[in-house]
Parts: structure tokens; sequence; C-alpha cells
């Protein structure tokens, strides 16, 4: 085998071993590359919610008197705060899109708590500290208006004036903590600017009552004893370990400019998603052997080529899905099969290019490199529309679509790759063995081409 055949092969075959290794992760190293651990191969992608199980939430916004119209702008500050929430549950791979004017939707895949998934989403989360002056106020309290607080009895009225000194906009951090006693609770950072106006505030007020609320309802009310610099404190409020840490998701999320109700909630169960991951892999299953055995029984030793080809094409497209951290839904799993298709076609196209050339009485080798030139134009060509068509679906469509997008752009290029590249390098290795007889043999598949004659031609 010449020199630059078998750097090509040699290339070629790190590549399948990298992409296998990135898809399967067969060796890890938890402790660095001098312990590396040999683990069962297993795909590691990101499954949708179709396919894993999950939550999907739809939330409306409401008007209030503030914003009595929803606005494009408003509705944007929403899916914002949302998407930043959802981030800090650690759900893997949501999809959080606007439907309509006011809607929302968010598919949470995964997800082992819906309930508080639906609380923290859908909480507004507008933190205040209020000066209530003298007036200490009991945990559960709320603000009725500007004026008037309703005791936890939900019969008690007080007047209390509503003195906003601060609000959870002016945070930049907050997390959930144990004070020195071991309780939960809830340690905060201010920005810059607030900082500098609540030690000041702190310096003027010891022995007044700092109120923290959350949505108009008292968190703690705790009294001012000394100045606090550098614009930290803490959030005391009777909480669990949980309920300080949603609390600080929520804080650093930030408020809803809107608030918004849970108009529709579905739950994928497990078995549903395991039943359809088991029908779809089963569907490319089969299409992946029919493809083969096409290819192998109409081509013969080419096609057998092209079914190796294709076979680092499958380890190539899930090792960029899984570098890209993409999700893998239904619709994903069809693109997937879908791309295979266009692999083939590709194969196909060069194939018979290559015959066309050996029914033309070319040498092997010239016919091999000339049928591969031409294909090359007709691949491009007949992949340009495709492409641009999945483009389009990428740049609008939403969840799911974007899946089968994604899925079917990388099959694509990466169906090119192997077609024009891998398939070559192949065939050039078989053409410098003994087996190159039965690349030969293109030629004589689907049997000889006859140019149409006239009927009673000119002479007789």
């Amino acid at each position: 085998m010449r020199v630059g055949n078998s750097v090509r092969m040699l290339g070629v075959f790190l590549i399948a071993v990298t992409a296998f290794w990135i898809s399967f992760e067969p060796i890890v190293f938890p402790r660095g590359p001098a312990t590396p651990t040999f683990q069962t191969p297993t795909l590691h992608l990101n499954l949708g919610l179709d396919l894993r199980g999950g939550s999907h939430i739809v939330l409306q916004a409401k008007p209030t008197k503030e914003t009595p119209t929803i606005t494009n702008d408003a509705m944007d500050g929403v899916l914002r705060v949302i998407r930043n929430r959802v981030d800090q549950l650690g759900v893997a791979e949501p999809s959080i899109t606007r439907q309509g004017r006011d809607r929302i939707v968010a598919e949470l895949p995964g997800i082992d708590n819906p309930q508080r998934a639906i609380e923290l989403i859908g909480k507004t989360a507008l933190l205040e500290f209020i000066d209530t002056g003298t007036q200490s106020l009991p945990q559960g309290a709320e603000w009725k208006d500007n004026e008037t607080v309703v005791l936890p009895d939900n019969k008690t009225t007080v007047k209390v004036p509503k003195k906003v000194i601060l609000t959870g906009a002016d945070l930049v951090d907050a997390r959930g903590q144990f004070d020195q006693y071991g309780r939960p609770n809830v340690a905060f950072t201010f920005k810059s600017s607030a900082a500098k106006q609540f030690e000041d505030y702190t310096t003027k007020n010891i022995g007044k009552y700092l109120t923290i609320v959350l949505d108009s309802r008292v968190i703690s009310s705790p009294v001012i004893n000394s100045p606090i610099p550098g614009g930290r404190g803490v959030i005391e409020g009777g909480f669990t370990l949980e309920s300080a840490r949603d609390l600080a998701v929520l804080l650093r999320g930030g408020a809803l400019p809107l608030p918004v109700e849970v108009v529709e909630n579905r739950t994928v169960g497990p078995l549903l998603g395991r039943d359809s991951i088991d029908r779809s892999l089963r569907a490319g299953y089969i299409a992946i052997v029919l493809v083969a055995l096409f290819m192998g029984l109409y081509y013969g030793a080419a096609g057998l080529l092209a079914d190796l080809a294709l076979g680092i094409y499958t380890l190539m497209l899930f090792a960029l899905l899984t570098l890209i951290g993409a999700t893998l839904t239904l619709p994903g799993i069809a693109g997937f099969i879908l791309s295979l298709g266009v692999a083939v076609d590709a194969n196909v196209i060069i194939f018979e290019k290559v015959k066309e050339e050996l029914r033309g009485r070319k040498t092997l080798r010239a016919a091999v490199g000339t049928g591969w030139s031409r294909a090359i134009v007709t691949i491009l060509d007949s992949n340009a529309t495709t492409l641009i068509g999945a483009f389009v679906l990428l740049w609008l469509g939403t969840g799911p679509v974007r899946g089968f997008a994604v899925t079917l752009i990388l099959g694509i290029l990466t169906s090119i790759f192997t077609a024009i590249v891998v398939t070559r390098v192949f065939v050039d290795a078989t053409l410098e063995s003994s087996a190159a007889g039965w690349i030969q043999r293109l030629g004589a598949v689907g049997g000889a081409r006859r140019a149409p004659s006239l009927a009673g031609g000119a002479g007789e």
C-alpha cells in the first residue's frame, strides 16, 4: 500500500476510534490521565422529553395594574427569568419557548419533582426590603395594598406603610447555607451601589425593623442591631435546606416582570419514554440492516466498503451530537434515519458514475478517479436544497423540530464526508490489493446498457 494511502487509512482509523470514545466513553480518567478506568460502553446523549420523560408545563402571563398590556418586551423578560430559574435547577437540555402572545412552554426532561419545578417557575419572586419602623411583623403576614397588612390569621389587619428600601433587583448573588447552629438560611450580596445604600440605611436606623418580603408576604422581620457594611446579609425564616436553596434560586434568577399561572401541566412517564426509545432504536436498527444488505448484495465488494463507511458515519454523527450537547428526540431519530438514506444515496451516485466510466472502457483506477470527481458535484447539488430546508427548520422551529433539524444537518454533512472521503480511502486501499478485481465487477452490476436504436435506419 502506498504511503499516502496508508496515512489516509490511519487517519480514518483514528477518526473512528475517537468518535467511538466520545460517543460511548469506554475509558474515563476520574483522577487524571495516569488513572484510566474502563467501563461498559454506553451512548452518552441527552434524551428529550419524549424519550426520557419529564414535565411539559404551559404558563400564561397575566396583566397587572402597572402593566395592563402584555408587550413583547415584558414576555421576553418573563422568558429570560424562567430560563435563569430552570438553569439553576440543573435540568439537562430544557426547552423553554414562547407560544403565541402571552404563553410560555417549558419542557423539562428528567425532572424528578414536577411540583417543585412548577412552584419555582411560576413564582413572581419579587423580594423587597421594607422599612417598617418600630413595627415587627410575623412571618406569613401579607400586604394587601401599600398601607394595609393582613396578619397570618387572615382576620387582623395592621396599618403599615410599605416603604421599600431595596429589592431583589439590587442583589448580585444569593446562596443557601447553614448558620452556626446548623439552621438553613439564605446569604445574599448586594451590588456595589446598593451595598453603600444598605450600609447607610442600617447605620441610621439602628433599633428599627427591616422587614424582608417575598411577593408581598413577610419572610422575616429582624431588628437592626448594628450597621451592616459590605452589602452582605442573611435571610432567616425557618427554612428547610430545600426551601432555602429554592429561595436562593428564585433570587438569583430575578423577579418575573409579569405574574404567570400554570394552564397546562403534563407529565411524560419514563415507561412511555422507554417504550419510545425501544421502538425508535428498533426502527433504526432495521433501517441500517436493510441498507447494508442492499448495498452488499447489489454492489458486491464496493457495497461492503460503503457499509463500513456508513458504520464510521454513524459513530461520527453520534460523536458530533455528544460534543455539541444536542438532545435526542423522536424527531431527531427520524432525522438520523433520513440522513442515513442520504448517505447511502451519495454512495449510490458515486458507484453509478464509476460504472459508467468502466463501461466506457477506462482502466479501473481511471474510472474510480473520474467517477468520484463527477459524483462530487452531483452529491453537493442534491444535498444543497435539503440543507437549506433543514437550516430554515433550525431557524424558525422550536423544541423537537429543532432537534430534527440539527440531526439532519449534521447527518447530511457527515454523510457527504464519509461518502466522498472515507469510502474513497477504502476503495483506493482495495485497488492496491489482490481484491481489486472485486471493484472491477462494478461495471457488470445491473447489466450492460444499450444505446437506443432507430427502427428502419438510413440505408435500408
